[in-house]
C-alpha cells in the first residue's frame, strides 16, 4: 500500500484528479442547482472533435494546444444551443441531444479520418480523450489542470455573491443590476475550463459524472450552499484519490471509470444514509406513523 501511495506516477495522477473533481464539483453544482446539468454533458461531448482538430491543424499532440480546441468548441457548441433555442421552436432538451450528438459524430468521423490517414501518423493519444486516461497523465498536464482550476475558482470567489443571487432569485439579480448574460458566460467559462482540462483524466464521455454526482451529493446532505458547495467538492476530490488508487494498484484498471466508480458509491451511500436518503426518511415516517397512532 505505502509503495503505491509513495510512488511519483500515483502522486502526479492523484494531485491532477484531485483538483480537477473539487473543481468539477464546485462547477457543477452551479449548473445543477441553475437547471443546467445536461449542458455540461452536451459541452463535454463537443469538445472532442475540438481536440481532435487541434491535432490536425498543428500536428503536435500537446496538452494545451488540444485543450485550447476543446475550449473552442465547446464555447460554440454553447452558443448553438442558445441559438437553436431562441430563434426555433426547439425545447432546450432537443438543443441539447443534437448538439451533443451532432459534436461527438463530427468528433468521431474526424478520428476514422486521422486513423485512416498516414500522415497523421495514428490516433493514438487521441483515443485516451473518449473515455480517459489518466494514468498516462504527465507534469504538465497536471500544471494545466492546476491553472485552469485556479483561475476557475478566483472567479468563483470574486463573483461568489452575484452567482448565488443570480442562481436562487434571478428576478432580484435583474433588480439590482447584475447582468444575465454576463453571468451565464461567467458560469460557461468556469465549467468549460473544468472540461476542457479534465478530458484527458476522465474523457469525453465520463466527464459530466464529475460535474453532477458531486452536486446531488452535496445537495442530499444539506440545504445550505456553502455546505453543498464544499461537501460536492470534497466528495469529488475522495472520489478521485479512491479511484486513482484503485487503477494504480490493481491491473487493468482505467482511472478514469475507478474515480467515476467511486463517486457512484459515494453518491448510493448518500442516497440511502445522507438527511435526505431513503433510510433517514423511511426512519422519519415511521417515527411520524408511531406519533400518529399514539
Amino acid at each position: 500500500m505505502m509503495d503505491v501511495l509513495t510512488s511519483f506516477t500515483f502522486l502526479i495522477v492523484a494531485i491532477g484528479t484531485m483538483v480537477l473533481a473539487f473543481t468539477g464539483g464546485l462547477a457543477g453544482t452551479i449548473s445543477v442547482m441553475k437547471g443546467q446539468s445536461l449542458i455540461g454533458d452536451a459541452i463535454g461531448h463537443a469538445t472532442f472533435p475540438g481536440v481532435v482538430l487541434s491535432f490536425m491543424l498543428i500536428g503536435i499532440r500537446e496538452t494545451f494546444t488540444l485543450a485550447l480546441g476543446a475550449i473552442i468548441l465547446g464555447i460554440i457548441a454553447f452558443f448553438s444551443i442558445q441559438m437553436i433555442t431562441k430563434h426555433s421552436k426547439v425545447t432546450l432538451d432537443g438543443a441539447l441531444a443534437l448538439i451533443l450528438s451532432s459534436f461527438f459524430g463530427l468528433g468521431m468521423a474526424l478520428m476514422s479520418f486521422v486513423q485512416g490517414n498516414p500522415d497523421y501518423g495514428g490516433t493514438q493519444g487521441l483515443n485516451d480523450y473518449i473515455f480517459g486516461q489518466a494514468a498516462y497523465m504527465l507534469s504538465s498536464d497536471v500544471y494545466l489542470i492546476i491553472i485552469a482550476s485556479a483561475i476557475s475558482l478566483l472567479l468563483f470567489i470574486i463573483f461568489y455573491h452575484q452567482i448565488r443571487i443570480y442562481i436562487f432569485d434571478p428576478v432580484f439579480s435583474r433588480t439590482i443590476g447584475i447582468n444575465e448574460n454576463f453571468m451565464n458566460l461567467l458560469i460557461l467559462t468556469i465549467t468549460i475550463l473544468v472540461i476542457a482540462t479534465g478530458l484527458k483524466a476522465v474523457g469525453a464521455v465520463l466527464i459530466v459524472n464529475i460535474l453532477i454526482a458531486p452536486a446531488v451529493i452535496g445537495q442530499l446532505w444539506s440545504n445550505r450552499f456553502p455546505v453543498v458547495l464544499l461537501i460536492g467538492g470534497f466528495s469529488g476530490a475522495t472520489a478521485a484519490f479512491t479511484g486513482t488508487y484503485i487503477s494504480t494498484a490493481g491491473e487493468n484498471i482505467a482511472t478514469g471509470p475507478a474515480i467515476i466508480l467511486s463517486l457512484s458509491a459515494i453518491l448510493v451511500l448518500s442516497i440511502f444514509l445522507s438527511p435526505k436518503g431513503i433510510l433517514r426518511r423511511g426512519a422519519h415516517k415511521g417515527k411520524l406513523g408511531e406519533d400518529q397512532y399514539d
